[in-house]
Order: structure tokens, then sequence, then C-alpha cells
């Protein structure tokens, strides 16, 4: 964990809206994890999919009075919001861009739930600074996360003896657990929320019902079907750039995503992995070696 505590603001991030008397029941039938869970104390992690089951767009949903917020990929908003509007059909839900009301930001450092009034918990939330402060659905050792008004976000931190920390630093952190960040490591229409790590860090829930891309992301559960994994990995030699082919031998077995400083995410074949662990073959990447170094809460 990092020293000291600290926020640190996520320009990437974007927040969008949902609110009117259908709002729950209607993100209810479009994400992957339960929305009942959600409410003044409680945030979550979740996914949007195709109708095939493929990984779309990822979130975390806090609730704010009466309207859940989604901390989203700023970028990938606008496509985020069109595909909702397109299956809004008649419900009653209003979906709006608020990133120029809010900021995202992560709190972390030994005195971060203390810092902002929290439960120790993952998920856990509560009003802060005009805004609301949840610790990170995925994995509490990743700290906190706040959505708090932009033009008071600062002061609030200052007000509760907090400075701005290094992005960097998170970034590294965020790595040396093992956690995807978007579609920087999930390939969009492409990747499914299994091999993902969804199910370990909490982002999809079995027993809620339906969903789109539902189907086929319990058929892969109960059939053992996953055959890729994207575990972070050490890197050994030049950081390959993101999409760079991982191979043994000649054989393509995965690619790097996102990376920093000696640390990477890839999305590797399972069967290959165990292969080359057994025979002590190195796996490589560009000019580097990369060591899967599977996570504290990997299953």
């Amino acid at each position: 964990m990092m020293d000291g505590t600290v926020y640190i603001p996520l320009a990437t991030r974007g927040v969008l809206s949902v609110s009117g008397p259908d709002a729950r029941s209607f993100l209810q039938g479009m994400v992957s994890n339960d929305m009942e869970k959600v409410d003044s104390a409680t945030a979550i992690y979740a996914g949007l999919l195709s109708p095939q089951g493929k990984f779309l767009h990822d979130f975390f949903i806090a609730m704010d009075g009466d309207a859940f917020l989604l901390d989203c990929e700023r970028d990938r908003m606008g496509e985020l919001a069109r595909r909702l509007t397109m299956f809004r059909l008649r419900a009653k839900a209003d979906i709006a861009d608020r990133s120029e009301e809010f900021s995202v930001m992560a709190v972390v450092g030994a005195g971060t739930v203390e810092t902002l009034g929290l439960a120790p918990e993952r998920g856990r939330a509560r009003p802060f600074g005009g805004g609301i402060a949840f610790v990170d659905p995925r994995l509490a050792d990743l700290g906190a996360r706040t959505i708090l008004p932009a033009d008071t976000a600062v002061s609030s931190f200052r007000e509760a003896g907090l400075e701005e920390g290094d992005l960097a630093a998170y970034e590294k952190l965020r790595l040396s657990l093992g956690i995807p960040d978007g579609s920087r490591d999930i390939v969009v229409d492409r990747a499914f929320l299994l091999e993902s790590n969804f199910e370990e860090l909490h982002g999809v829930d079995f027993t809620k019902g339906c969903y789109v891309g539902q189907e086929n992301t319990s058929r892969q559960k109960y059939r053992g079907t996953v055959r890729k994994r994207l575990p972070p990995v050490r890197v050994d030699g030049p950081l390959p750039e993101p999409g760079t082919p991982v191979l043994m031998g000649e054989k393509e077995v995965g690619t790097i995503r996102s990376g920093f400083d000696g640390q990477a995410m890839a999305l590797l074949r399972l069967e290959y992995v165990d292969e080359a662990k057994s025979s002590g073959t190195a796996l490589k990447a560009g000019e580097a070696t990369v060591t899967p170094v599977p996570p504290a809460w990997a299953s």
C-alpha cells in the first residue's frame, strides 16, 4: 500500500447519471451486477455486454440522492450513453452526462477509510464533500473512489487533511494488485467477463436474473469453458507496447495490455501458461521476458 493517504484526480474518468422512476429496473436488465445492492451505503462494480456476452464497458455505480452515478471511461462515455439510450425504450429513465459537474478521484493510503469515514469493506459508501465516497468495490486494497462536485472537490480533500498524490504511484499500485483498467486491459467486443476476472473482482452476480449478455456468461461459468485469463505479469526488460504478442517459443500465447515500470497486464491462454511453467520455458514479449504473477485474490 502507498505510504500516507492522498487523493489522486482521475482525469480519464467521466460521470453518467441515470435517474427517474424506472432507473433501477432499467439498469437491472442491462448490467452484470445486481442493482438491488446499490443504495446510499453501497456501490458496485459492473459491466455492460453485447448480446453475445462480450465486454463493451465497465463502470462503478453509486447512488447520489435519487440518481445512479456511473463512474466510467470518459472518452468512451458517449458510446455508453448511446447504447443505454438505445435499450431504454419506454422506461422512465433519464440518461445525462454530468462530467462537467463532477470529478472522479481515488483516495489511497493507510488512513483512507478513517479519513473518509467509511467502513473498511469493499463497496461501502457514504456521502462526502457534497458527493459520495466508496471503498473500491473490486478490491479494498485499491483504496476508495469519490465522485464530488468539480468546483469543490479539492477543497473538500484539503479540509480532510489530504494532499494530492501521484497518478504514476496509483498506476503501480493497480498493476501490483492485478486490477484491469477498463478497455486498456479488456478488449472491447472480444473479451468475456470471466476471462477478465469480473467474478473474482465482484463485478458479476449469478443470481440476479436476466441482463444483456447473461446467457453466455452463465454458460461459461457452469461449463468451465474459460480458456484465457488476464493476470498481472512481471516484465524483465523493455516494457512492451500494448498489443505486443506474448510468445512461447514461436507460438503466440497472448498479448500485453497496459503496463508501467516493470509491471503489466497480459491476456494469456491458460493451457500455454501451464505448459510454460511446467517446462521452464520463458514467455517473451518484444525484447522482454514476462512472468505471470497470480494475485492474492485469484481463485
